[in-house]
């Protein structure tokens, strides 16, 4: 905080540009995640802010995100679906859960955990960017066409017979939520159906209309519809859109594209007068917090997106620090990663609160900032005061803002966020990651996001612990001595022993962890073992770590060849191993500590003084 006001230019300059790159974006994630446009611009204000101020990279640009807005749009999906299609009465908790993962992340940052997220497996982290860009590709293909499901009467007259059906369940659940019995009293069901307006019939159509083309496959679905009842118009705008995003790249990158785009496509549309699709309206004012939050809360509507909370915690902690990596490379400086996940919970907590949607580290932002003479987290201060500065004085301005505009934004985004340096990889990886990668894709695109990054973090553990398992029993061998010269290099030191004391005396190497993959390789020992040995030194100088599941396997292995009358003999016995063993009292019930040596020739000189007639 000392050096914050020092380059006042330079940070004045990147704050500016990055706050000008994030306003089409900001917008453009508000819509896409269902909130509206004002939810992105509430993000990007108080996330930027925050984030800044008590984040740990200094020229970090934070705000809404593609990756954080397509989890969001899951969230806010399923609590409105279970709200009866009402945006008003799932609000509260809709920001709740965003809270709840806001309060995650600094959690995150206070327990140490920032420097773990690098662990990650890279098939995980490649197929859920590609997956985000798929979505919003598909979903943003129903309004570059023009087509919206409230707009399509024919539609949502299909769904009015359904429609009465949730009416009169919910009358029925409230009568036997008020006590009333409804088998025995149909005049006060037959009143309150009868007070059931066309209106509410038609209300409850469009929700369930809606609700039919929400998400990946509801667009799928709707496509045919969307196709035959293009609207060449907003076709057209989108189309510019991406067209001049594109195109003036090649002119230059001094001024963004995309808002090239959105100012040059927006006011044209407008000074045309062209009858076309606007955004939702902006309210203008200062943003007021949603003190619902706390009042209505009831932890029973939000039980079931704690994991969603979390993957969002993680998912914004990955986005962060990713982008604090890269400018620390553009900066040759480093970021403290725990600080910059409590800055980042902060922002996403007050955003929460005051009705934005969550977001991380945006690497283009921060780029642009850097590029432009950003040097400290003031100069994100400022792009979140710029934008507070457009909200307020521009946002009736802003709400004329086409919304085939947006989705042509978003195309684009969607486009530049897959991960293409991992699908050019594809025919070089491993079958194992190419699989990992693809059910990762295909399961965030067409099922869950939350549960798709579950099920590629548990695949690809299970796939790394068969490879270090299968490892770790290729190289570990039991032979006896005699047969040492057929062995590495790195072990010579078993060479040129006694033949008497070679068939007498086996070694058991070690390499790699003793964990749950080996196990079962491990207890094989005792039935390798001939009658002949009569001791069993393991090497244990190449094994750093050993879990519960192998201490067992340990434990086991030497009781079974301690009943064979082998005495086991431990060389070289790592730190951590020790202590599991002295824990469990392996030491010294089984292997007591004087048969415990450093190296391997004080092991043998050991067993060669308790062998009789060694040669």
């Amino acid at each position: 905080m000392t050096n914050i006001f020092t380059n006042l230019r330079g940070n004045l300059f990147g704050g500016i540009t990055a706050g000008i790159v994030a306003l089409p974006l900001a917008l453009a994630f508000g819509v896409q995640s269902g909130l509206g446009p004002d939810a992105g611009l509430y993000g990007a204000i108080f996330i930027g802010f925050f984030a800044s101020l008590f984040g740990g990279t200094n020229t970090q640009i934070s705000g809404p995100t593609a990756p954080m807005t397509a989890v969001s749009m899951v969230v806010i999906t399923g609590i409105i679906a279970s709200h009866n299609g009402s945006v008003e009465q799932a609000l509260p908790y809709i920001l709740l859960v965003f809270l709840l993962a806001g309060l995650m992340q600094i959690l995150l940052g206070v327990t140490g955990v920032g420097k773990y997220i690098k662990y990650i497996p890279y098939p995980v982290v490649s197929g859920f960017m590609t997956a985000i860009g798929v979505i919003i590709l598909i979903t943003q293909l129903l309004p570059v066409l023009g087509y919206y499901t409230e707009d399509d009467t024919t539609f949502i007259e299909t769904f009015k017979p359904q429609a009465e059906e949730v009416i009169m369940t919910n009358i029925l659940r409230d009568e036997a939520g008020e006590g009333i019995l409804v088998l025995e009293d149909f005049e006060e069901t037959i009143n309150r159906s009868e007070q059931i307006t066309e209106e509410e019939i038609l209300q409850e159509a469009k929700v369930l209309a809606k609700s039919e083309t929400s998400g990946v496959v509801g667009a799928i679905k709707a496509l045919p519809r969307a196709i035959a009842n293009i609207n060449w118009l907003e076709f057209i705008l989108a189309s510019l859109t991406i067209l001049i995003i594109y195109g003036f790249k090649r002119i230059t990158t001094v001024v963004p594209s995309t808002l090239v785009a959105l100012l040059v496509v927006s006011v044209g549309a407008y000074v045309l007068k062209l009858n076309y699709q606007p955004i939702d309206q902006i309210p203008g004012g200062f943003p007021i917090p949603n003190l619902n939050i706390f009042t209505e809360f009831e932890f029973g509507q939000i039980s079931p997106y704690i994991f969603t909370a979390l993957t969002l915690a993680f998912l914004g902690a990955i986005d962060s620090l990713l982008t604090s990596v890269v400018a620390d490379n553009m900066t040759k400086t480093k970021h403290n990663p725990n600080k910059e996940l409590m800055g980042q919970g902060i922002g996403n907590s007050i955003a929460a609160i005051f009705g934005g949607i969550p977001g991380a580290g945006a690497t283009i932002r921060t780029v642009v900032n850097i590029k432009s003479g950003g040097t400290t987290r003031l100069s994100g201060m400022i792009a979140a005061v710029l934008l507070l500065v457009i909200l307020l004085a521009l946002g009736p301005v802003a709400s004329q803002i086409p919304a085939a505009v947006l989705a042509g934004i978003l195309i684009t985004v969607g486009i530049g966020v897959m991960d293409y340096k991992g699908l050019k990889a594809i025919p070089k990886m491993q079958k194992a990651e190419i699989t990992i990668m693809i059910v990762v894709l295909l399961l965030s695109v067409f099922w869950n996001l939350v549960y798709a990054v579950g099920i590629g973090l548990v695949l690809a553990s299970i796939i790394f612990m068969k490879k270090i398992g299968d490892l770790t029993a290729d190289q570990s061998k039991v032979v006896p001595l005699k047969n040492a010269d057929e062995l590495a290099l790195a072990w010579s030191d078993e060479v040129n022993f006694p033949e008497r004391l070679k068939e007498e005396v086996f070694i058991k190497r070690l390499e790699g962890p003793l964990f749950f993959g080996y196990t079962s390789d491990f207890q094989q020992l005792a039935n390798q073992i001939p009658d002949t040995a009569t001791h069993v030194i393991i090497r244990m100088g190449k094994t750093p770590y050993i879990d519960q599941s192998g201490l067992y396997a340990m434990e086991e292995v030497l009781m079974n060849i301690t009943k064979k009358g082998v005495t086991p003999i431990f060389e070289d016995l790592q730190a951590q191993p020790r202590v599991m063993m002295e824990k469990i009292d392996i030491i010294p019930d089984l292997v007591p500590k004087e048969l415990i040596f450093n190296d391997f020739k004080e092991a043998v000189k050991y067993a060669r003084s308790n062998i009789k007639d060694v040669v």
